[in-house]
């Protein structure tokens, strides 16, 4: 176990981890809160339609999956907004077209892409130095961000409604963090895959959503869970030689059950206790 350390492959894998853990904190505690978990999915597989494109027209896959998460982003709150759309209606709407045209030009792709399985599974060993710094960049740019405009993100994320009352600038926080959502989408997906991403937007906050209710501590619980079952999943997958990136969404899953389960006990231990 302690070889796999020395290793420059294993090295960027972590740091991989743990710079995406704090950013998909920050962004999946602001979905969450705002309950539009399922634009992470829409995005997601509207990325697909960019990948397509990218392999059949020989363009770079990621630009154009970058250029369809960010238009599918953009549309999804064109549409609740102006077009009077429900949300869920149009990231039904989006995530069809995406995947539609994803498959339409794989198929008429010339030969094999090989490629493909990485963006639809996602393989964390496979991250570059390059990978690290886009990582690093886009994270340090949302961090930056959250900084200066944290109060209104936050009053967006939990009313809308109220926080256009008080006159806060709704219409581009909303924006802003919808792009946002859809690059952190982008520059994760050959971290964990298509299939796989939307785990790691809402699992670690749900977790944490348990036993944290102000935003801040739910958004740190968040990250500290992350990177610890995306490090935990990578050791456990390099003991039993199975896919890390279907390893790093179990154990998220079973630290979520395993956590509401203890939640529940206690507090109907609690509750017990008070009776008598």
């Amino acid at each position: 176990m302690n070889e796999l350390f020395q290793y420059t492959f294993f090295q960027y894998a972590l740091i991989g981890l743990a710079i995406i853990s704090i950013a998909s904190a920050m962004i999946g505690t602001y979905i969450v809160t705002r309950r539009m978990v399922s634009i992470s999915g829409g995005v997601t597989h509207a990325c697909f339609g960019g990948l397509g494109l990218g392999y059949y027209l020989g363009w770079n896959p990621v630009l154009t999956a970058a250029l369809f998460a960010v238009a599918s982003s953009l549309g999804v709150e064109l549409m609740s907004v102006r077009g009077r759309v429900r949300e869920d209606s149009a990231i039904a709407v989006i995530w069809a077209i995406g995947m539609a045209v994803g498959i339409l030009f794989v198929f008429l792709t010339p030969g094999y892409v090989p490629e493909l399985n990485s963006f639809l599974f996602g393989n964390v060993l496979t991250i570059s130095s390059a990978d690290l710094w886009a990582f690093a960049l886009f994270t340090a740019v949302l961090a930056l961000f959250f900084a200066l405009f944290y109060r209104r993100i936050v009053a967006v994320a939990f009313d809308r409604d109220f926080a256009f009352v008080i006159g806060l600038p709704v219409g581009t926080i909303s924006t802003v963090m919808t792009v946002m959502t859809a690059v952190c989408i982008v520059l994760t997906i050959r971290l964990v895959g298509i299939m796989l991403l939307m785990s790691m937007l809402a699992l670690p906050q749900l977790t944490a959503e348990l036993f944290c209710r102000r935003f801040s501590r739910m958004m740190l619980a968040s990250a500290a869970v992350s990177l610890l079952c995306s490090v935990g999943g990578l050791l456990l997958a390099a003991v039993v030689d199975v896919p890390c990136s279907a390893l790093i969404v179990l154990v998220m899953a079973a630290v979520y059950v395993l956590t509401a389960l203890g939640v529940y006990v206690a507090r109907r231990v609690r509750m017990r206790s008070c009776d008598q």
